[in-house]
């Protein structure tokens, strides 16, 4: 590249890892814009021709790339066109929830190949792993293109004294545990394992909402609440993988009592599990998930209430969020159906003053996913993809060439 940095394309001092970087760039920006000529590769990116011809003819080869084809484009020889393969690689993901397991099979260019639903009736490791092995090989025989990675996601926080995995929105029995070397040793291959958040906000970041945003917020509703971060355009984890933890932020003084000790805390008023306690109160069964879509639309009076008492306290959180973190925008996404989270965003009180109150905004101040009810499943898979697609910020001196 002939600059420091341009936007997200920046690559670094190592020869070898500036490679590497190059082939991300090509190919991410391939992905995006569905099929594209070689010149045109080299313009956007600002690698020479004779860089992009060698990344190009090295992403064929390896199989991720395939000619589309010849584009008239006006007088002469029309460029040929390249594309994803989706036949060059696929990728499993598993989301281990309270009460099911969602599998997931992506092929490169994100399509969902493969979808099953197990529901898990005893979530501990010696229940779940067993379970967990059988459905990663039974989805790996449901395609014949090269494997590409394992993503798991799971609730966290993990490996916090006195709140990991406690209550009725997380996994009994995980504690104490080396999770990834357990999930890893289950299925005969190495995993990539993340929380559910963080992953939902890497499959809005590559196929939904935040497709064409760098920075953005994704508040996720699961049978509790988490946030996934994305920072320049990769996700923001923590030291310890546990940034994000916005369900155990207190947002009512003296409210309701929560198993991680606190009082008030949001995951308390805003979440499935939530609802689920407003059903018990009344008296009611609790319903399964799919089933809220058709309480909502036919006015159910606990299904409501929740709404009402959901976004009272979520507009806080916007807030809070915006001046911590300064966001594009925040997403909603998770469990609900898209109408139910509509309804929320639509409920939500006047949002308090912020740094986002700016001139010029490009983008609202909360929107709603794109990437449906299995978010956290298609993250899951995604977290192998994302490793390949996107590009990492790096700094490096000018007018480096690297193929």
């Amino acid at each position: 590249m002939n600059e420091k940095t341009r936007g997200q394309f920046a690559i670094g001092n190592n020869p070898e890892r500036n490679r590497e970087h190059n082939r991300r760039v090509v190919l991410d920006l391939v992905r995006q814009h569905g099929m594209l000529g070689r010149m045109e590769i080299a313009r956007q990116t600002q690698l020479t021709a004779q860089a992009v011809a060698n990344i190009v003819d090295d992403l064929v080869g390896s199989g991720l790339l395939i000619s589309t084809g010849r584009r008239r484009s006006g007088r002469g020889q029309p460029p040929i066109q390249f594309a994803v393969n989706p036949e060059g690689a696929a990728t499993i993901g598993v989301e281990i929830a309270t009460d099911q397991m969602v599998v997931t099979v992506l092929d490169l260019t994100g399509v969902l190949r493969y979808k099953r639903i197990v529901p898990l009736a005893d979530t501990t490791p010696e229940r779940c792993l067993p379970v967990f092995g059988l459905e990663v090989e039974r989805a790996r025989k449901s395609f014949d293109s090269p494997l590409l990675g394992v993503g798991v996601v799971m609730p966290g926080p993990f490996g916090i004294e006195g709140m990991s995995f406690v209550g009725p929105t997380t996994l009994p029995g995980w504690s104490g545990i080396d999770v990834k070397a357990a999930l890893s040793e289950a299925c005969g291959m190495d995993v990539a394992l993340e929380n559910d958040a963080a992953a939902a906000a890497v499959a809005e970041r590559l196929f939904g909402a935040g497709h064409a945003i760098s920075h953005f917020c994704m508040l996720y509703f699961g049978t509790g609440i988490g946030l996934g971060m994305i920072q320049d355009g990769a996700p923001y984890r923590g030291a310890f993988g546990n940034a994000g933890e916005i369900g155990h932020v207190p947002v009512v003084p003296s409210g309701r009592l929560c198993p991680c000790g606190q009082r008030g805390c949001l995951e308390r008023y805003a979440s499935l599990h939530a609802l689920h306690e407003k059903f018990d109160q009344s008296g009611r069964k609790r319903p399964q998930i799919y089933e809220i879509e058709r309480l909502f639309q036919s006015g159910d009076q606990v299904v409501q209430a929740w709404i009402d008492e959901a976004a009272t306290h979520l507009s806080t959180v916007i807030g809070l969020l915006e001046n911590i973190f300064d966001p594009e925008t925040i997403i909603f996404s998770g469990a609900f159906s898209d109408s139910v989270m509509d309804a929320v965003i639509a409920r939500l009180p006047p949002l308090p003053p912020s740094v986002a109150a700016r001139a010029g905004r490009k983008e609202p101040r909360v929107m709603r996913g794109q990437t449906g009810q299995y978010t956290a499943a298609l993250g899951a898979a995604a977290l192998p993809l994302f490793e390949i697609l996107t590009p990492k910020l790096e700094t490096s001196p000018p007018d480096q060439q690297v193929a």
